[in-house]
């Protein structure tokens, strides 16, 4: 029991430093100390920081370095060449300033999709969505639940073949692509938008009702941004999307045609880690395209930046704190899940269901939301209890990319609990605390990727995998 409430004791802390702020590299080993401290009271310390905690977090880096590293560079080039403002602004022409909350979605989403990071979506999407909110008299606080629907729900989780990190964890656990269960992802996807934005637009309505307005438009991020390039300069939309459009068609073409064709009998040996083409392929083709989009990507707008050296410093720079981040928050899972409590735990949440799908639904969302990581969350679980959801999958006759898709589902719900770090840092970008636009956040990136994962797992268990 003790050791119990030593874990509790442990994530508590963990919660309460993440959302004051505290580096979570530095206080994740501290709250990996406090829960071993209370659950394992012979424990080696030193040993358990040398040979649990660290080797975790350098599994993590293992796996998934690569697809952070691109990831932001992939970013960084969009912004600094002008190709995210400019894909913005031609859908805000598009759909129309009346229609300024579709709009930014759909921004935002078209950017995640391609690959860029949520972060620099935020800034490169906040100038635009400022500027029509306050022309068309939309309430400000709507802005964050907005920017969050195209960000970090049915792109991050949902949409077959999506580069984000959340979609690429489950890949080497259950041996699947990025598109695994493409007609469920579907589903999931056109779930979270059409609820998502038919409640932020019901909001918006209920407060050009009640007489609110725009409100106060200053802001961080407003003020200390730096000058937006005037629209004849950004590059045209053509070059812009090119990018975006590259990673998806590359993604999918070596996943399903080329690197299932290559001789990768090498694979097997000790030298590769006696691994298969099945673990690795999905995450070989994400760096495959992701690559080849920055190439295209700085051919087509040489002139545009001001360095491409800096821009590629820079980028390769910011990838290092996420991943660091996620890593250390891995780390102290695995040394959580290295106490005879937590198997206790474990079995209790496993026990819930004979079904492997809910199980694995359950476990993830849980962990998501304690780490408020979906990506930290669901590394956790899957290290975890991975290999025994996939054991149990197969043996009842399931598709293991059905617990790919809902272990990505999973990790994006609980997560964007008050406590998550792209929470925080999407409201300061905004100007906002989380008692002026945290609900609608909540019911965006929360309530409806949770219903949108149950709609799945139900089909599921009707029609199979799809």
């Amino acid at each position: 029991m003790l050791g119990i409430l030593g874990i509790l004791v442990s994530l508590l802390l963990l919660i309460v430093l993440a959302y004051r702020g505290w580096n979570v590299i530095l206080v994740a080993p501290i709250c990996a100390l406090v829960g071993l401290l209370l659950g394992d009271f012979d424990a080696p310390i030193l040993a358990t920081y040398t040979q649990v905690f660290m080797p975790a977090l350098g599994n993590y880096l293992i796996k998934f370095f690569p697809l952070f590293l691109l990831g932001a560079v992939f970013g960084k080039l969009m912004d600094d060449s002008g190709c995210a403002r400019t894909i913005a602004h031609q859908i805000v022409e598009w759909t129309g300033k009346e229609r300024a909350i579709i709009a930014i979605i759909l921004a935002c989403g078209v950017l995640t999709y391609g690959g860029v990071s949520l972060f620099v979506v935020a800034f490169a999407v906040f100038p635009v969505a400022i500027q029509m909110f306050r022309e068309g008299g939309l309430p400000k606080r709507l802005i964050p639940a907005t920017i969050a629907l195209g960000s970090f729900t049915f792109t991050m989780s949902a949409l077959p073949g999506s580069p984000a990190i959340q979609n690429a964890i489950p890949m080497p656990y259950f041996h699947t692509d990025a598109f695994a269960a493409p007609g469920l992802g579907l589903v999931a996807g056109i779930v979270m938008f059409v609820c998502g934005s038919l409640w932020l637009m019901l909001r918006a309505r209920r407060a050009r009702a009640a007489g609110e307005g725009f409100g106060d438009d200053a802001s961080p991020a407003a003020a200390g941004a730096p000058a937006a390039t005037p629209l004849g300069e950004m590059p045209s939309f053509a070059v812009a999307i090119t990018p975006v459009i590259l990673v998806l068609a590359i993604n999918f073409v070596f996943s399903k045609y080329v690197i299932p064709e290559l001789d990768t009998a090498y694979l097997a040996t000790p030298k590769y880690g006696k691994t298969t083409v099945a673990a690795v392929g999905g995450t070989w083709a994400i760096i495959v395209a992701m690559l080849t989009a920055c190439v295209v990507l700085i051919a087509l707008t040489w002139k545009r930046f001001q360095s491409v050296r800096q821009s590629l410093t820079d980028g390769t720079l910011g990838s290092m704190l996420p991943i660091l981040n996620v890593g250390s928050e891995v780390a102290y899972g695995g040394v959580i899940a290295s106490l005879a409590a937590f198997a206790i735990i474990k079995d209790w949440l496993m026990g819930l269901t004979d079904n492997p799908v809910v199980g694995l639904a359950i476990i993830v969302n849980v962990l998501a939301g304690i780490t408020g990581s979906a990506s930290g969350g669901m590394s956790i679980a899957l290290q975890a209890v991975g290999q025994q959801y996939l054991d149990l999958a197969q043996a009842a006759g399931l598709s293991p990319q059905i617990l790919h898709r809902v272990a990505a589902l999973a990790s994006g719900g609980l997560d964007a609990l008050p406590h998550n770090g792209a929470v925080i840092t999407l409201l300061a970008i905004c100007g906002l605390n989380h008692r002026q636009s945290y609900f609608d956040i909540f019911m965006v990136a929360v309530a409806f990727p949770l219903l949108a994962m149950v709609l799945v797992i139900i089909l599921n268990g009707l029609f199979g995998t799809f």
